[in-house]
């Protein structure tokens, strides 16, 4: 008779955890879906207008952001690029997708903004359905200050990926400057090339490379001059490119 006060505490004891385990696991199950109820996967964009693209994530309690512009030959106007994240990705309700939207193919010319003052680039760019990229500054005595420099892309230019063109402008002579746009090296003496580059603090390295002799000229075709020993044959970055004195140039120079 002494023992069933234990065998009691054993059954209340017993009787206790279970609820405390049904309890825990209906937690966590609870926990689970509330979890997993707000996650969705991000859906395939490309290729759909944005329209169509925003209301698409929109029903899935996603936003859509788009932060980039770009012509394309392949992809028609208003249709998505790329997006990020990619399809099939999960995440939670109410992220942010990144898409870019196709321009389709450039049909804009690209104006002539060399010797033009700032705020008058800016305009013309924006009159030809163009955006001002970013805007670099070189003291240069030799040009009204806020005269364009240099452009990149060049005037004329095919094939740019985006709508923005970048300039170098002309600053007082005591501004620091704070960036500049490659100038075309091609067919210069190496040491000159170099020299030019040294002078605003960027670095360069030469690679010297064979050059065949050109074929003696047929019919009537102009000859075709050689080239000369320690000329540039090629640069990277390409001229017009915006550039820092982090930069380093690459310069193929003839033996």
């Amino acid at each position: 008779m002494k023992s069933r006060p234990f065998v009691n505490f054993f059954q209340v004891a017993s009787l206790l955890m279970a609820l405390v385990a049904v309890a825990l696991l209906a937690a966590i199950t609870t926990m689970h879906f509330a979890i997993h109820g707000a996650e969705v996967q991000v859906p395939a964009l490309k290729g759909m207008t944005v329209p169509d693209a925003r209301s698409e994530t929109a029903g899935l309690g996603l936003s859509l952001d788009v932060d980039n512009r770009y012509y394309s030959a392949d992809v028609a106007a208003g249709h998505i690029l790329s997006q990020s994240p990619e399809a099939g990705t999960v995440v939670r309700r109410e992220w942010k997708v990144r898409v870019a939207e196709s321009l389709g193919p450039q049909k804009v010319d690209v104006p002539d903004m060399v010797g033009k003052e700032e705020r008058v680039a800016a305009l013309t760019l924006r009159r030809s359905g163009l955006e001002l990229g970013a805007t670099g500054h070189l003291p240069y005595g030799k040009a009204a200050e806020g005269t364009v420099l240099a452009q990149d892309p060049p005037a004329h230019a095919q094939g740019i990926s985006q709508p923005s063109i970048n300039l170098l402008v002309a600053a007082p002579d005591d501004d620091a400057p704070d960036g500049y746009v490659m100038p075309d090296l091609v067919g210069s003496p190496v040491v000159s090339a170099q020299a030019q580059l040294t002078r605003v603090g960027i670095k360069s390295a030469a690679n010297f490379v064979d050059v065949p002799i050109a074929p003696v000229a047929s019919g009537n075709a102009p000859p075709r001059l050689p080239v000369r020993p320690g000329a540039v044959m090629a640069q990277t970055p390409m001229a017009g490119t915006r550039v820092d004195q982090g930069t380093l140039v690459k310069l193929t120079v003839a033996k």
